[in-house]
């Protein structure tokens, strides 16, 4: 984990480096492909959503969620993925959504830098190493 001053153009700059972006969405891809057919199933995406905790916790704080509501949520979210509903998510349909995923969080971000903590292979770690890189190049 390291701490990091970022904004919404650290990430926009990030996304439309075509190859570096893909280059760590791809990465993300192929470390949830547990089984290597170079498609994400429901199973492989539900296992990534259950390690990432989205709504488990609250500020740290284990929270009860109903089962039945976790399943909801987590089938909404495949399925936004799975763009041509074929019951799996391809490279493509994957590299798309995080690329929406990551615009939404630049706009949210806004123009004021913040501080935050991030995890190591993080695409916002990657978005912040992109641009470090390139200050240093100057």
């Amino acid at each position: 984990m390291s701490v990091v001053i970022i904004d919404g153009s650290t990430v926009r700059d990030f996304v439309e480096d075509t190859d570096a972006f893909n280059k760590s969405v791809d990465e993300q891809f192929f470390a949830l492909d547990v089984n290597g057919d170079g498609i994400l199933s429901r199973a492989e995406m539900r296992t990534a959503f259950e390690s990432m905790r989205l709504i488990e916790t609250h500020f740290g704080m284990d929270v009860k969620t109903v089962p039945e509501e976790l399943t909801k949520l987590y089938d909404s979210i495949f399925e936004r993925f799975d763009r041509d509903s074929s019951g799996s998510v391809d490279m493509g349909e994957f590299r798309s959504e995080m690329k929406l995923i990551m615009l939404a969080v630049a706009d949210g971000l806004g123009t004021s830098p913040i501080q935050i903590a991030l995890e190591k292979d993080s695409l916002l770690q990657k978005a912040a190493d992109l641009e470090s890189s390139k200050l240093t190049e100057t």
